[in-house]
């Protein structure tokens, strides 16, 4: 399960928050860093999503990939506050890029992301959590949030 769930991390947010935003500076050319307070995002967001895949692996028995999903309703860790901190944590990261090389294309590619994200949630996930999980997500999705 190991290196479902380290391939999982390279391909999904591996790319999103990495890749794409890294190959963005590159191709712009603005690989110095003009405020070094986005950094704060950046880093927050990496400590958050290092969190919930460590608890998709731990209390889910499973990986963030739709092919090798938890098996377990995770509600420990940063989902006692939000039901989506790994995406949360993706946006983070984002920003980070955007605000720290000072790149106003990542900022709409955050934008893009966080709608992607908001209709994948509402349309996919959620209806399979509750189709899955039953009363267990109908009493989460009560108590937590579903994004702050």
């Amino acid at each position: 399960m190991f290196l479902r769930a380290l391939f999982a991390f390279i391909a999904l947010p591996g790319i999103v928050a990495f890749a794409i935003p890294i190959s963005w500076l590159v191709s712009t050319s603005r690989t110095e860093l003009a405020q070094p307070l986005g950094l704060v995002p950046l880093l927050a967001g990496c400590v958050g999503l290092l969190w919930c895949v460590r608890d998709f692996y731990v209390f889910g028995k499973g990986t963030l990939a739709p092919w090798s999903p938890p098996r377990h309703l995770v509600t420990a860790g940063l989902y006692r506050y939000s039901r989506n901190p790994m995406y949360v944590s993706v946006l983070l990261i984002v920003l980070g890029w955007a605000v720290s090389f000072d790149v106003r294309g990542l900022y709409w590619y955050a934008l893009f992301m966080a709608i992607a994200f908001h209709l994948r949630v509402v349309l996919g996930e959620e209806p399979w959590l509750a189709s899955t999980h039953g009363a267990s997500w109908d009493d989460y999705a009560k108590r937590v949030r579903r994004w702050l």
